[in-house]
């Protein structure tokens, strides 16, 4: 299974079309057939291998490889609020897709974070 992290956003200089890079975790087997599904566009950062996409897909996400051997995200968590919003309609559909849009696009806490300090 392959993970994605969001790292950074550029500007391609050839086209100013918007880039969205992630870091790629998995096992080893999984990052062995990313490395060569990507072939010569496979890229790492510091070690660690790179996704790019022109579209944003949340701060973590899922990779799938497709039967056709694509690499690409998992967005059947965007797919399913969608579906509720449009089920629902209105205000209910709205305030559905407004609550499910925060929890998939906000930054999840970091891993060693700090404990709060004690009220006086």
């Amino acid at each position: 299974m392959l993970n994605i992290r969001y790292k950074r956003i550029y500007k391609k200089s050839a086209t100013g079309k918007v880039m969205f890079v992630y870091h790629v975790s998995g096992d080893q087997p999984a990052l062995d057939q990313f490395e060569t599904i990507q072939g010569e566009h496979y890229r790492t950062d510091n070690g660690t291998p790179v996704w790019f996409t022109s579209r944003y897909v949340g701060e973590s996400c899922k990779l799938l490889i497709t039967t056709a051997g694509k690499i690409v995200a998992d967005t059947s968590e965007f797919d399913k609020a969608k579906s509720l919003a449009e089920q629902f309609g209105g205000n209910l559909g709205q305030a559905i897709a407004d609550a499910k849009a925060a929890q998939l696009v906000q930054p999840s806490a970091p891993e060693h974070a700090a404990p709060e300090p004690p009220e006086a």
